[in-house]
């Protein structure tokens, strides 16, 4: 072992150490990484900083922008509510349409956005069909990861191989070339799971009243979180002492446990007339709503609409002098129309809000949303919800303008946005729809002949969607998973550090040494055992980077041909089945099911082991040593 192979191996380690704990954001470990290389001199500026213009990067951004128009103009929702209106309400035939349906989104656009799609309507299914969610939901993530496998752009590890290949001058993937291996995986895995798998998994029915059993559109939640009997509207009059005094300084949060979700201000000062010893005030035409933030200052006249327990409401009228007046229908409206509305949000294990309170992260004036409500599923919270540590798998029921809570899902690492909020918003982009899936179809078709490169068609299509208006340049850019892309062209070098010092060299001459007697298959089985078990704690995309480099040297050592080996590899990073936090699809549907650590193990190692036979079988009659 040389120096620069310790150097290499003990950054390697940091880093895999880093990516499992979660002390650093992935993405801050991946620049540490190329920062590190640099530093050490194993690699030249140039080599480190490659990534960045790698192929793969820029095929993964414009995919990012593609399926973000599929999301944005409403049409995975379409597809999604089509797709589901056939499931029915026998336990089997839905888990069997679920897995189908999810794999079909899934291997067009990001599984993590079919689940969030799929996940609202299907919960709610369950419970018309009077089904414990537990039974479903899984096998939601399960349906989405194996579609993922289906085609080259289902999953960031195909496209990662496909290029390698290309790099190294060998015949590469094509948009189908995964397609007769990943419909094997999604039927055998579809038929395992609604044969033996549902009754493996629990019969949980979600423990408190606000989680995602009855969420299928914001209209729902007024029911579910009783706020039409929370709901109360204060007026100020000119002489309360609150007159003047921001909403921080009210202190109607801290002490009475009071949100305000509106504020209704006259756009003049009402004017004041007398007939006789008559007073009449004359109110403005014009109400302006305000949205609360803890520096507005509160005004004479002004309307509150609140929310909170009665008692808690009556006794901040008593000390602030506020007239209480009865909640109109139109109140209520205000709640939920084109403009705002209530949503909830899921947070997932890597959020930077775990283990703070929303205080700590001054969620309202940051996000511009009023937080009403927070359930954390299986448990009860104690104490103001302003005070209460975020924990992974908390749910936020917020409140404001549909554009601001829209705005969550740019944060894919912070916020899982439930349900289907675009769907209440006069989206100026619904009637794009049908042209987004036109480009979506064109961008397939011109895949599947090859009539360019993968990046150049993927960019092409990137590029028609804003062009044709399905998503502004802000909101493409908006739509890149920035955290992936800086990821992905964070670790590249690392692989090009593992060759250039020689230790994929000596860890391919290692595992051929070890194996390679026991022929080619033997060591397939290896290598998917290896990339399915690194894959539960690491990213899909950091094992791929890792260890597809090792594959190829490998096949080279076996004199074999190496599209076996790497299909292998990008396979089994997708198979992330046995932990709730290996795969974003896998938490997303956690607090939903109630499920356990332990309710993945017992369901997903059958599959990974299942999968790994279809691999094995199906693999090498595509193609053959």
């Amino acid at each position: 072992m040389t120096a620069d192979m310790w150097y290499t191996l003990a950054i390697l380690i940091i880093a895999i150490v880093l990516f499992i704990t979660e002390w650093l954001r992935v993405d801050v470990v991946a620049l540490g990484v190329v920062v590190a290389l640099m530093l050490t001199g194993i690699l030249s500026s140039e080599q480190a900083l490659s990534g960045f213009s790698n192929p793969v990067v820029l095929i993964v951004a414009s995919l990012f922008i593609v399926g973000g128009a599929v999301l944005q103009t409403g049409l995975a929702g379409i597809l999604g509510q089509r797709i589901l209106n056939i499931a029915g309400h026998s336990e089997a035939r839905l888990i069997l349409v679920i897995m189908l349906a999810a794999g079909a989104l899934s291997g067009f656009m990001s599984d993590t956005g079919t689940v969030a799609v799929l996940l609202p309507a299907l919960v709610s299914l369950a419970r018309t069909a009077n089904i414990a969610p537990s039974k479903l939901l899984i096998p939601l993530s399960y349906g989405a990861l194996l579609g993922g496998a289906t085609t080259l752009i289902g999953t960031t590890p195909n496209i990662i191989v496909a290029d390698m290949l290309r790099e190294q001058g060998e015949a590469t993937f094509s948009f189908f070339s995964y397609t007769p291996v990943g419909l094997m995986m999604l039927l055998t895995g579809t038929t395992f799971m609604v044969l033996m798998g549902r009754r493996i998994l629990p019969e949980n029915y979600p423990a408190t009243r606000g989680a995602q059993d009855r969420v299928q559109n914001p209209q729902e939640l007024l029911d579910v979180y009783r706020l039409p009997d929370n709901l109360f509207r204060l007026r100020i009059p000119a002489e309360s002492t609150l007159t003047q005094h921001t909403i921080a300084d009210s202190r109607l949060g801290d002490e009475f446990n009071i949100t305000i979700v509106d504020i209704l201000r006259a756009s003049e000062p009402q004017a004041l007339m007398r007939f006789g010893d008559q007073k009449l005030v004359i109110q403005s035409d014009t109400i302006n709503t305000i949205f609360p933030e803890a520096n507005t200052v509160l005004q004479p006249d002004d309307v509150l609409i609140v929310q909170g327990e009665e008692k808690s409401v009556r006794d901040a009228v008593r000390y602030w002098n506020l007239a209480m007046q009865p909640v109109s229908p139109a109140d209520e409206q205000m709640l939920i129309n084109q403009e705002a509305g209530i949503a909830e949000v899921l947070l997932p294990p890597r959020s930077s809000l775990i283990g703070k309170t929303l205080v700590d992260t001054r969620f309202g004036s940051r996000f511009k949303l009023t937080v009403l409500n927070l359930i954390r599923p299986g448990a009860s919270t104690e104490g103001p919800i302003k005070d209460v540590p975020l924990q992974f798998g908390d749910i936020l029921l917020v409140q404001g303008y549909w554009k601001d809570v829209l705005a969550l899902r740019k944060m894919p690492r912070d916020f899982v946005v439930m349900g289907q909020p675009e769907s209440m918003l006069g989206a100026p982009y619904r009637h794009k729809a049908p042209l987004a899936a036109l480009i979506m179809l064109g961008m397939m078709i011109a895949l599947i002949a090859g009539v360019a490169s993968v990046t150049a068609i993927s960019m092409t299509a990137g590029l028609l969607i804003v062009l044709s208006g399905c998503l502004s340049m802000d909101e493409a850019y908006a739509a890149i998973d920035w955290k992936s892309i800086v990821l992905i062209a964070g670790m590249l070098p690392m692989s090009t550090a593992l060759e250039e010092v020689g230790l994929v060299a000596k860890v391919a001459t290692g595992m051929t040494d070890t194996l390679g007697d026991f022929g080619p298959l033997v060591f397939m089985a290896g290598l998917y055992l290896i990339t399915s078990g690194f894959t539960q704690v690491l990213s899909n995309t950091a094992t791929t980077v890792l260890i597809a480099p090792i594959a190829f040297a490998t096949a080279r050592e076996l004199d074999v041909h190496p599209q076996a080996f790497l299909m292998t590899i990008s396979i089994a990073a997708s198979m992330a089945f046995a932990s709730p936090v290996a795969s974003p699809v896998n938490t997303l549907v956690m607090g939903a099911g109630n499920y356990r650590f332990a309710n993945y193990i017992k369901a997903g190692i059958p599959m990974i082991i299942l999968m790994m036979i279809v691999t094995l079988i199906g693999v090498p009659l595509l193609w053959p040593f």
